[in-house]
């Protein structure tokens, strides 16, 4: 397997909370410079017309993420409205209220926890993970897998980066590309909603958030499952009442970004 189990701070739980909400606002801010909205707005309007749902259920949405933006924008062109409901693992009930106060149409925060190694009970709807998969390792990134196929659950699971590039050069390449997240976090920050005082202050009086966000950041790059990865995950349970679908994503102006797992029961892909 070619991805590397690396660590990333915000996965250890002694990481504080509001240290890890910060990264993940900049990460949302990073989605919408990219163009990421754009990217599953377009999946998931190719996979509507193959196979319908009412309902997309967001796994490990942590502070909200791209995906309220991306349910809005869905709705627009969309004939029958959508609902978004955000789930975690570790629910956390300041960003369930943030969500849930805001009001926004179509969009809700669960407060209850939602496993994705077990999906038997998990909400109806198409189940998506945006930049959260990598960060599994292979036992529980297999379970997901088979079990969104055992429950024959539709699963969207998109991440930003492919793993390209070969592990010695990311090594040699690792000061230069610390410092330039470093430097756009400080860039990054003003953007980012809820913008607190604490991150502020540990932005730009003392670093710490811009040091974490770096190296996780950099951190995560490895860590992504290649599609011979994904491949090996599959290979023990893979079976004909369900079809998998692994590719490069793109753009509307056709350039790629990150790549895409999808999962659809009773053969739904087209061939």
């Amino acid at each position: 397997m070619k991805r590397v189990q690396l660590f990333e701070f915000e996965d250890f739980s002694w990481f504080p909370t509001w240290v890890r909400s910060s990264m993940t606002n900049l990460i949302t801010v990073l989605h919408k410079m990219i163009g990421t909205k754009e990217v599953l707005v377009d999946l998931l309007t190719k996979i509507n017309t193959k196979h319908p749902f009412s309902q997309v259920v967001d796994m490990g949405s942590g502070s909200g993420g791209i995906m309220p933006d991306v349910i809005q924008q869905l709705n627009k062109t969309n004939s029958e409205s959508i609902s978004l409901l955000l789930t975690d693992l570790y629910p956390n009930k300041q960003f369930i209220n943030y969500i849930n106060q805001q009001h926004l149409e179509n969009v809700t925060y669960s407060e209850h926890s939602l496993n994705a190694t077990n999906l038997s009970k998990a909400p109806k709807g198409i189940k998506i993970m945006v930049n959260s998969f990598h960060h599994m390792p292979p036992n529980n990134a297999r379970q997901i897998l088979k079990s969104a196929q055992d429950n024959k659950e539709p699963i969207l699971i998109y991440e930003m980066a492919e793993n390209k590039m070969p592990l010695l050069l990311w090594w040699i390449l690792l000061p230069i590309s610390l410092t330039i997240l470093f430097i756009m976090a400080l860039f990054m920050t003003p953007f980012c909603k809820p913008l607190s005082l604490k991150q502020l202050i540990f932005t730009y009086l003392i670093p710490i958030i811009p040091i974490f966000y770096a190296w996780d950041g950099q951190a995560s790059m490895p860590r992504m499952y290649a599609f011979g990865d994904v491949e090996e995950l599959l290979k023990d349970f893979k079976n004909e009442s369900y079809s998998w679908e692994f590719k490069s994503a793109t753009k509307p102006n056709g350039k790629n970004l990150g790549y895409y797992i999808l999962g659809l029961p009773n053969k739904a892909l087209s061939k």
